[in-house]
C-alpha cells in the first residue's frame, strides 16, 4: 500500500509547486504590473521578482513607463479655407500616473490613440492650407496642448506632436506649383529691371565723365578693342567705325564732334593730295 501511495503523492507535490510557482513574474526595469486580489486593487509591483498569489491575485496588464509614440492620421478633412487634406502625425506620450492609467481608463493606448485623431481633426479645420504647410510646428505645438489636456485625466503625458507629412489633391499640387514657378519669375523680372536701372545710372555717371574727358573716352575705346582681341580664338577682322575719336576719315565735323580749324584743314587736304612732278629745266 506505501508502495502505491508514495508516486501519488510525489505527484501531488510537484503539482503543488509548480502550482506554488506559477505565481513568480520577472518584470524589466521600465515595467510595472497592477495587481488586483480578489478583484481589488493591491497596487503596482516591479521591476525585478515579483509573486503572485495563484488563483487569488490577477495581473490584467504590464505598464512601460519608458517614451512611447502613436501614429495617427485622419483622411480628407477640410481646412478652414475648404481644401482636403491628409494629415500623418506622430505623438510622443508616457504614463506619468500610473494609478489613474490602470483605473480611469480600459486602455489607454487606444483611448489616446482615438483622442488624438479627434484633436487632429479639430485642430485641422481651424488653419488654412498655407499655415498648416508653412507652420507645422505651430500646428504641432497647439495639438500637444490640446491633447495633454484630455489625456491628463487618465495620467498620460504627452510630450510632443509632430506633423509628419501633409496629402494634397493632385490638382490642387499642380496649381500650387504654378503659383509658385509664376512668384519666381516675377521676382527675377523685378530683379532684372532693378540690376537695368542701376547700370543705366551707373552708364549716366560715366557718360558725363567721358564728356568731360575725351582722353578718357579714347583710353577706354582702346581698351574694349584690347578686349575683343583677347576674346577671340582665331584670327579675326575687326572694323573701327569712322565716328570714334581720331579713328579714321573723317575723323571729326560730320558726326557731331569739334570742327576742324582751316589750317587743320589745310594739312589735311595736302596729306591726301598725290605730291606734284618735279619740274625739269628746259634745254
Amino acid at each position: 500500500m506505501v508502495d502505491i501511495l508514495t508516486p501519488v503523492i510525489g505527484f501531488i507535490v510537484i503539482i503543488v509547486a509548480l502550482f506554488l510557482l506559477s505565481g513568480i513574474r520577472v518584470l524589466k526595469e521600465w515595467e510595472r504590473m497592477p495587481v488586483l486580489r480578489l478583484g481589488r486593487y493591491m497596487g503596482l509591483k516591479g521591476p525585478g521578482i515579483i509573486y503572485l498569489v495563484p488563483l487569488i491575485d490577477r495581473a490584467p496588464m504590464k505598464i512601460s513607463t519608458r517614451l512611447d509614440t502613436i501614429q495617427f492620421r485622419t483622411e480628407s478633412t477640410l481646412t478652414k479655407d475648404n481644401v482636403p487634406v491628409n494629415v500623418d502625425s506622430v505623438l510622443y506620450m508616457k504614463p506619468v500616473d500610473l494609478e489613474k492609467a490602470v483605473l480611469q481608463v480600459e486602455n489607454y493606448y487606444q483611448a489616446t490613440q482615438l483622442a488624438s485623431q479627434t484633436t487632429l481633426r479639430e485642430v485641422i479645420g481651424k488653419v488654412s492650407l498655407n499655415e498648416l504647410l508653412a507652420e507645422r510646428e505651430k500646428v504641432g505645438a497647439h495639438l500637444r496642448e490640446i491633447i495633454d489636456e484630455k489625456t491628463e485625466a487618465w495620467g498620460i503625458k504627452a510630450t510632443a506632436v509632430e506633423v509628419r507629412d501633409v496629402i494634397i489633391p493632385a490638382n490642387l499640387q499642380d496649381a500650387m506649383s504654378r503659383q509658385a514657378q509664376a512668384e519666381r519669375e516675377r521676382m527675377a523680372r523685378v530683379t532684372l529691371a532693378t540690376a537695368e536701372f542701376e547700370a543705366a545710372g551707373k552708364m549716366i555717371e560715366a557718360a558725363k565723365m567721358y564728356e568731360a574727358s575725351p582722353e578718357g573716352l579714347r583710353l577706354r575705346w582702346m581698351n574694349i578693342l584690347y578686349e575683343l582681341g583677347q576674346q577671340s580664338q582665331t584670327n579675326t577682322i575687326m572694323l573701327v567705325p569712322a565716328v570714334m575719336p581720331e579713328a579714321g576719315w573723317p575723323p571729326v565735323g560730320t558726326f557731331g564732334f569739334k570742327d576742324l580749324t582751316q589750317a587743320q584743314q589745310a594739312m589735311a587736304k595736302k596729306k591726301t593730295l598725290p605730291p606734284a612732278p618735279s619740274e625739269q629745266p628746259s634745254e
